[in-house]
């Protein structure tokens, strides 16, 4: 039987895990513009604090860690508990998934229960899926993952359908925004700090999927604002930015930075060829099927919900984006997108 939150919990307060990361802070950050209370467990809050980019008043930020049950379920359950619990960590770099994951979602899980049943918040990912025979995702998929990280991931998943208290998993594609510093567009496609030289593709003419995080946290904050029409534990696909050809992220770039730009294949080759010796390349490799492999997300759940899905054109999503990396001048126009 499925938990419900106490009526002593603040209606509208969430605790996020994973504030100062781009969807963390993102959600946090729509959160907050919507009239929530939010807090946030981050390991130095004073340091978080300083750091908040975003065009709200930062979160309550209190310092303990994602791996310390107790400090979470103090997060969860000081003053009148949080009727939310946003869970958006994980561990830096694809490194010690194995170890990390499950223990960080058993905390969260054990701060809702402690909570008089808080909702969980789940950004959730298409590593769940084989990318060789999943060309569409909806919630009734089977989530069938050939990846270590992808089995990481689906138990995690089951750990939430099988817990007394309610989820919310809204799965989307690869990250980019103004505040995505840990994604592959900041990290691999384009260079940050400095003007857009060429434009990286991960691989060339195959379809993918994009989510603007500023559109995916106007989407979480949407669907936490109607709880009485959530399921207790909801999966949503969050369509988010089709690119149908692999062509169209690199053509918004082109066009914001005005300039054509050469394109250059991500060294695959390179990560396969130091992948023996562990670390990053090892990781990432294990993500290659996801770039190699068309999966689109079906949002029709979503948008029975909603009504429709937030979404920004493509072009003022980038610049916004670009803008945030400092890859391009923050004219008032960039500085409003990037900062929404």
């Amino acid at each position: 039987m499925v938990q419900t939150v106490s009526t002593s919990a603040a209606p509208r307060a969430a605790l996020v895990l994973g504030a100062t990361g781009g969807v963390g802070g993102a959600i946090a950050a729509q959160l907050i513009r919507d009239g929530w209370q939010v807090r946030a467990l981050c390991r130095e809050a004073d340091l978080a604090t300083s750091r908040w980019r975003h065009a709200c008043a930062a979160p309550h930020f209190v310092t303990g860690d994602a791996m310390d049950r107790a400090a979470v379920v103090r997060a969860a359950t000081f003053g009148d508990g949080v009727a939310v619990i946003v869970h958006a960590v994980n561990p830096p770099g694809y490194r010690n998934w194995s170890s990390l994951v499950l223990p960080m979602i058993d905390n969260t899980l054990a701060a809702a229960r402690a909570a008089g049943g808080a909702r969980i918040v789940l950004p959730g990912t298409v590593y769940n899926y084989d990318p060789a025979h999943t060309p569409v995702i909806d919630e009734t998929t089977p989530q069938n993952a050939r990846t270590r990280k992808g089995q990481i991931r689906v138990a995690l998943e089951r750990k939430l359908a099988e817990a007394e208290v309610p989820s919310l998993i809204l799965r989307a594609g690869d990250f980019f925004g103004p505040a995505a510093g840990a994604s592959w567009f900041a990290q691999a496609m384009v260079k940050p700090g400095q003007p857009v030289q060429s434009f990286t593709s991960m691989a060339r003419e195959v379809p993918h999927a994009y989510a603007y995080l500023p559109d995916l946290a106007a989407a979480f904050a949407g669907l936490l604002a109607i709880p009485e029409r959530l399921r207790p534990h909801e999966k949503v696909q969050f369509a988010g930015q089709w690119d149908a050809t692999g062509t169209q992220m690199r053509d918004a770039v082109r066009r914001v930075v005005g300039k054509d730009v050469p394109e250059r294949a991500f060294p695959w080759w390179m990560m396969r060829l130091a992948a023996p010796f562990g670390g990053f390349p090892r990781e990432a490799l294990e993500i290659e099927p996801v770039w190699k492999h068309p999966m689109r997300l079906d949002n029709r759940r979503l948008v029975e919900l909603l009504g429709t899905e937030p979404h920004t054109p493509l072009d003022n999503a980038v610049a916004a984006t670009l803008a945030g990396m400092g890859c391009i001048a923050r004219t008032p126009h960039a500085a409003d997108l990037a900062l929404a």
